[in-house]
């Protein structure tokens, strides 16, 4: 019987890179979840989520079709902390459900691990169920502009939803492993050793 694979969280700020980490990773053969986009696919598609989201938010976030009124649902669901937690909470054990049945299809050959990437990894409590976890660093100024010339944003907004992550300090405290992306370190070398270490990690476990 096959040795089940290590669960590996992979998270970080706004704009901290945790994309292009993970294409790294992929390059080893690891599969990745990305649970933002997957959240993303969810709230479109899957009925009992969509029914909780109408019950908290209001009918009328879905048309006839059940299309989501994206626009609509942010000026809700964002528009103060007590929201924001609601629909966290909604939102985040539906993709718990949706990552276990992706990680119950992975059969990948020669493969140890997995990845899990997520923004909101320990504000969600979903690292409680991996096995370790990497956090991605960059400096605040690095994300800022990075975010404002992916996402066409102002600084403020930016700012705005950083201010609702946690620390970058708080999460290396959580983090079994760290990446920095400013730019002064060789990311392959950076992925390359984590990789060594988590496939030595899920031989003696």
């Amino acid at each position: 019987m096959n040795k089940p694979l290590l669960k590996v969280g992979i998270t970080g700020g706004i704009g901290s890179g945790k994309t292009t980490i993970c294409k790294i990773f992929e390059e080893y053969g690891i599969p990745v979840y990305y649970a933002d986009e997957a959240s993303k696919i969810l709230i479109q598609e899957d009925r009992t989520l969509i029914e909780k989201i109408k019950e908290a938010f209001g009918n009328d976030l879905y048309d006839k079709d059940n299309v989501l009124n994206k626009k609509l649902l942010a000026g809700r669901a964002f528009s103060d902390k007590n929201a924001t937690n609601k629909l966290n909470a909604i939102v985040h054990p539906a993709v718990g459900k949706d990552f276990d049945r992706w990680y119950n299809k992975q059969s990948t050959p020669n493969v140890s691990y997995v990845l899990k990437e997520a923004a909101l990894l320990f504000e969600s409590d979903s690292y409680k169920s991996l096995d370790k976890v990497i956090t991605v660093l960059a400096s605040e100024e690095i994300r800022i502009a990075r975010v404002i010339k992916r996402d066409q944003a102002n600084e403020q907004d930016v700012r705005a939803r950083m201010d609702k992550q946690m620390s970058d300090d708080e999460k290396v405290k959580r983090s079994d492993f760290v990446i920095n992306n400013d730019g002064s370190q060789s990311l392959i070398y950076q992925v390359n050793e984590i990789h060594k270490k988590l496939c030595a990690f899920s031989e003696i476990m």
